[in-house]
């Protein structure tokens, strides 16, 4: 780590940020495996408080990797190193007063706690989602057909399979995708951030 830097606060405080946007910034976590309906969910709340008028904005783990995270591969190392960018990223957009999305497996969690630290020390709600579906559920899913892939090892350390998924122990909101579609699902976020005073309507 540089030594020679220094942090340059701004002027403008969260609350103000707050009280002249109208809006608390907090970050929506959503982790589970590949095909538990992760990106599914995180574009219809996207849209849903959006259309309440809400400033929100949607990080997706595939999406990101074409950008900000191409650099990185897939062993554990280069996912620690994901979800460690994706923590700072979103705590910035929630500094911000923006409701931040995000849709990563994020499988570890070490890697998930170290996120929730780093918006828990700035003050920003940390909302972690469990979007949880069975492995035989997922694998029928498979839209992308990564799982049939991994099956016959074409594709190494793919979480579920090869590399490990630690579900979350206490989680905000859990959310079972065979059980429940995408618009109750949304309710049951948007419920959630409205009953806890982040949203109002």
């Amino acid at each position: 780590m540089a030594t020679n830097i220094t942090f340059h606060p701004g002027s403008v405080t969260a609350t103000e940020r707050i009280e002249l946007l109208r809006q608390r910034g907090v970050t929506i976590w959503l982790t589970g495996l590949s095909a538990s309906g992760k990106s599914t969910i995180a574009c219809a709340l996207e849209q849903h408080l959006l259309h309440l008028h809400k400033f929100v904005y949607r990080l997706d783990g595939d999406n990101i990797r074409f950008g900000l995270n191409k650099d990185l591969g897939f062993d554990e190392k280069s996912r620690n190193e994901n979800i460690r960018r994706i923590g700072e990223v979103s705590k910035l957009f929630a500094d911000a007063s923006c409701i931040a999305i995000t849709a990563f497996i994020s499988p570890y969690l070490v890697d998930r706690g170290l996120a929730r630290e780093l918006h828990e020390k700035a003050g920003i709600p940390f909302i972690e989602v469990f979007v949880d579906a069975p492995l035989h559920i997922v694998e029928e899913r498979d839209p992308k057909g990564l799982y049939k892939k991994a099956r016959a090892g074409e594709i190494k350390d793919f979480t579920g399979i090869s590399a490990p998924y630690e579900a979350p122990e206490n989680p905000e909101i859990h959310i079972k995708t065979h059980e429940t579609d995408v618009t109750e699902s949304v309710g049951i976020i948007t419920r959630y951030l409205i009953e806890k005073g982040y949203i109002s309507l």
